[in-house]
């Protein structure tokens, strides 16, 4: 039974923040890793050792892989959606743009779902919700367009995007990914399906010389595999299932801040009067959706 109090589910609480910071340091730990390596060779390697430790840990568990074709096209899609695109846009975007951009730019994830949500489902929106959109897409518009005429490289904002709604596409099917397996299992695999999605490409369009082998990317690399890449991703998977996916998402309101911080603090990325107002924009935004949804149950 969900341990509550006043109301709030404080497990699901708990294990909100405790993602929402993991996932916010793996911008930071990203841009590190990208310093000595290029991302999706990167990328393939960090899926396929995580990948590798969480199956052969889900076996030896007793966990079995699925045997039905729809948990497998679910993990398939999440695997692809999440790692392949989500991931592999960001890493790439983070090339080209901070780490703070590409943290605010994906803390809009509970605005896309809640549009896909609509536009997939035909989950209808009340007035409130729609006017919550509004706000956060004017946010996240605001932040882009002040960073762009900063010198932003606009590629690298639009990988961004692409990649939030390939998240968006991801949460909304984290549900089907675990529902015939194991979590472990789950999570192992999908991670399995972004390395296969991600090698070739990085075999074609990078090159292993250009990997120098330095204790920053070390650390940067283990840091990124094991806790944004394996914990988070149990947490996350764990957190939908308790409470689903649009209410799951609103964690990610925390990431600009977290996201930022986290980038400042350990990069010097500078961050300017006006992302504060495009984050508090966007922070509106994602409450009036939750807030309309939370009147609508």
């Amino acid at each position: 039974m969900a341990e509550k109090q006043g109301g709030v589910d404080l497990t699901a609480a708990t294990m909100g923040v405790a993602f929402a910071l993991i996932w916010s340091s793996a911008f930071t730990s990203a841009k590190i890793a990208l310093v000595d390596a290029p991302p999706f060779l990167m990328l393939a390697a960090r899926f396929g050792l995580a990948g590798a430790l969480a199956v052969g840990l889900a076996l030896a568990l007793g966990q079995r892989p699925p045997r039905d074709g729809a948990t497998w096209r679910a993990i398939a899609l999440f695997g692809l959606c999440q790692n392949a695109l989500y991931l592999g846009l960001n890493f790439l975007a983070m090339t080209k743009v901070p780490a703070g951009l590409a943290a605010i730019i994906a803390s809009a994830l509970p605005l896309a779902v809640a549009g896909l949500s609509y536009l997939w489902r035909g989950e209808r929106l009340a007035p409130l919700a729609l006017a919550g959109l509004a706000a956060g897409f004017a946010g996240v518009a605001l932040i882009m367009a002040g960073r762009v005429a900063g010198g932003a490289d606009p590629l690298g904002v639009a990988l961004c995007l692409v990649g939030l709604m390939a998240l968006a596409v991801a949460t909304l099917t984290v549900q089907g990914a675990g529902a015939g397996t194991g979590l472990l299992m789950a999570v192992g695999l999908q991670m399995l399906v972004g390395a296969a999605a991600l090698a070739p490409v990085g075999l074609i369009f990078e090159s292993v010389a250009d990997v120098r082998p330095t204790l920053s990317l070390a650390l940067a690399f283990a840091y990124t595999a094991l806790l944004p890449g394996l914990v988070a991703t149990m947490i996350w998977f764990r957190l939908v299932a308790r409470i689903g996916p649009t209410a799951a998402s609103a964690f990610h309101f925390l990431n600009p801040a977290l996201g930022v911080a986290i980038a400042a603090a350990l990069l010097g990325e500078t961050v300017t009067t006006l992302d504060f107002v495009g984050v508090a924009v966007v922070t509106a935004g994602i409450a009036a959706v939750q807030l309309s949804r939370a009147q609508a149950r």
